[in-house]
């Protein structure tokens, strides 16, 4: 993948890609040459989970990025947590020197601006959407996200469960952007991204992100060839 393949921030093309639960450093390191906006590491329970200090090892290979992404700079190192006290975040920003807090729990704007103002790092909060369009896809979005305006730098909507690796009902995609937009936030998609399917996603609605993990897997392990293919589709696509 050339550099000329890319489109930049200012042709308004530009799809953020964030790579998460990775767990060794030799993976981060065949990463070097991809042009990505975040990795993630999950330090809430899953088999993906890693330690803060497990964290501050991988993340050490992040700082060493080789090649310059659209940012100019290494990728965001974005921790992964579910309804963690600000004691832990705390700890864990502070070992393993994260850039974001990625919050997936039931953490009210007052969590979240609580955590963008004492720990220093951006704050990304995870709302989780049902499979089927049914009522758990029936609520309100700008009002559902207009109490975290000012408190989040992020909004990432995600398939109800978490790391089930089936998506949930894109058709409420395009109410989240226009409710992100709102509140001046990009909206990252989550929740079963494959090979198979990323590209008619960008395509079709154009999330300001994404967000994989599963979906560049084999047998549970990152597959760095997997990891260059999603990468390839979404910037061609």
């Amino acid at each position: 993948m050339s550099d000329a393949s890319r489109p930049t921030v200012s042709q308004g093309t530009y799809t953020r890609i964030k790579i998460c639960g990775l767990r060794d450093t030799a993976t981060i390191r065949d990463m070097h040459d991809l042009d990505i906006e975040a990795v993630g590491f999950i330090f809430a329970p899953s088999k993906r989970q890693v330690s803060a200090e497990q964290a501050a090892e991988l993340i050490a290979e992040v700082r060493a990025w080789k090649a310059p992404t659209s940012s100019g700079q290494a990728p965001l190192a974005v921790g992964v947590f579910v309804n963690s006290d600000l004691a832990s975040l705390a700890h864990a920003v502070n070992t393993a020197s994260l850039d974001v807090v990625q919050l997936h729990g039931s953490e009210t704007p007052e969590d979240c601006e609580a955590a963008k103002r004492e720990l220093g790092v951006q704050v990304w909060k995870v709302f989780h959407l049902g499979r089927d369009g049914g009522e758990s896809n029936v609520v309100d979005a700008k009002q559902q996200l207009m109490p975290y305006k000012g408190h989040v730098d992020a909004v990432l909507i995600d398939t109800a469960g978490g790391g089930t690796g089936t998506a949930f009902d894109w058709s409420v995609i395009n109410r989240y952007k226009e409710a992100s937009a709102e509140i001046g936030v990009p909206l990252y998609v989550a929740g079963g991204l494959s090979l198979d399917n990323v590209e008619f996603l960008v395509k079709e609605y154009s999330p300001d992100g994404v967000d994989v993990s599963s979906g560049v897997e084999t047998d549970g392990v990152k597959d760095i060839d997997k990891i260059k293919t999603f990468v390839r589709k979404v910037w061609e696509a």
